[in-house]
């Protein structure tokens, strides 16, 4: 008699779906790195060189307000930070699916977010050397870890909607209140300067070492909360995009991203009259502003590369935004600018003004891109 095998007859076992990418997100990511890694200098090279109106209204709008207020490069730092929120249904959300316990994931997270923390020290202070005091603890790493963190932890354990909003809320509507009505000792209370904000105090009380602008850190703890609900918005935003529906539905989720920025808009400016919009702060309605641009940014991209499947164009901010976390500490450790001088400077030096300048900002561009190109072509990425 004729035997057969079992194995054929046994139901194969069910593979994981594989986590999906947006190449959308990627693509903005890169984007927003591009001005980090100095981008914007080529417009401040420009209006220094040239003296052109345009230029100079240019990199005006690439510099930080000093206080109250709203730039474009204001919105860089919560972008980041926001796009770290959208890929959390993707990332935690699929691995939810298959299975995998919420202690496991939790710890990950948790892993994540002091690896970043301890990434933005050694960022700002190098290994050891200097003492405590002189050191500065916050950094943008950490602000990005820790909020990042607290955001996938409700997500992972307040799988309710209703009750993830809440938290929004809660986050914003708590803040306000706090630096309203909390007096801070020598100044009382809601006095939102930088001297008698109380996050300035509550930092300066609780963190060691030394803070950005002496007695106010822009990045310090307490503002943090706010940043939590930044995280929160990209959250929203990625549960929207990863919702199952036919491909036909993608211009439904777009509508409703736009929908969702113009809104935060709305309600942003129309706070910030009692609540200025303080980038510094990380006010309620700079979180609200922040994010309702960040949304219509991820929309736009969105719908040009993921619903139009127009992504040519966007391969060169892919390649950034693949490794954006390395491109971003690894000035610190690779001259880009000796090596942008050793292959181009030669070559510049036979323009003039303001050929020459802007070349070199676009050779010290090249010459990072290249760096991440050949990791990209490796398949080498920092993955924290």
């Amino acid at each position: 008699m004729q035997s057969t095998s079992t194995a054929a007859s046994e139901p194969a076992l069910a593979q994981p779906a594989p986590v999906r990418r947006l190449m959308s997100l990627d693509a903005l990511r890169g984007f927003d790195m591009f001005w980090i890694a100095g981008g914007e200098e080529i417009f401040h090279v420009l209006a220094k060189t040239t003296g052109w109106a345009w230029a100079f209204f240019m990199a005006e709008q690439f510099t930080h307000v000093e206080w109250n207020g709203f730039r474009p490069y204001d919105c860089i730092f919560p972008l980041f930070l926001f796009m770290a929120g959208v890929s959390t249904p993707f990332a935690v959300g699929s691995r939810l699916e298959r299975g995998v316990a919420k202690s496991e994931l939790a710890r990950k997270i948790i892993t994540r977010g002091l690896i970043l923390v301890v990434l933005g020290i050694v960022y700002n202070n190098g290994l050891f050397t200097k003492p405590i005091s002189d050191m500065r603890f916050p950094s943008v790493l950490a602000r990005i870890g820790l909020a990042g963190m607290f955001g996938q932890l409700i997500y992972l354990y307040f799988p309710n909607p209703k009750v993830q909003y809440a938290w929004f809320a809660g986050l914003l509507l708590g803040y306000w209140a706090a630096m309203k009505l909390i007096p801070v000792p020598g100044c009382g209370a809601g006095i939102l300067t930088l001297d008698c904000s109380l996050a300035g105090y509550v930092d300066r009380s609780v963190l060691p070492g030394r803070l950005y602008l002496k007695v106010h850190d822009p990045e310090g703890l307490f503002s943090t909360i706010p940043a939590i609900a930044t995280a929160l918005l990209g959250i929203f935003s990625g549960k929207l995009l990863r919702s199952d529906g036919p491909s036909a539905h993608r211009d439904q989720k777009t509508l409703w991203l736009v929908l969702g920025g113009i809104s935060c808009l709305v309600l942003g400016y129309c706070w910030g009259l009692v609540f200025p919009i303080n980038k510094n702060l990380w006010t309620s309605s700079f979180t609200l502003v922040a994010g309702g641009w960040s949304i219509l940014m991820l929309a736009l991209f969105y719908w040009i590369i993921d619903v139009r499947k127009v992504s040519g164009w966007a391969f060169f901010f892919t390649v950034i935004g693949m490794n954006s976390i390395l491109i971003y500490i690894a000035g610190e450790f690779i001259d880009f600018d000796y090596a942008a001088k050793f292959f181009f400077e030669g070559i510049l030096s036979f323009f003039s003004e303001p050929i020459r300048a802007v070349g070199a900002v676009l050779a010290f561009l090249a010459v990072k891109w290249a760096f991440l190109y050949f990791l990209y072509k490796k398949k080498v990425f920092l993955r924290v």
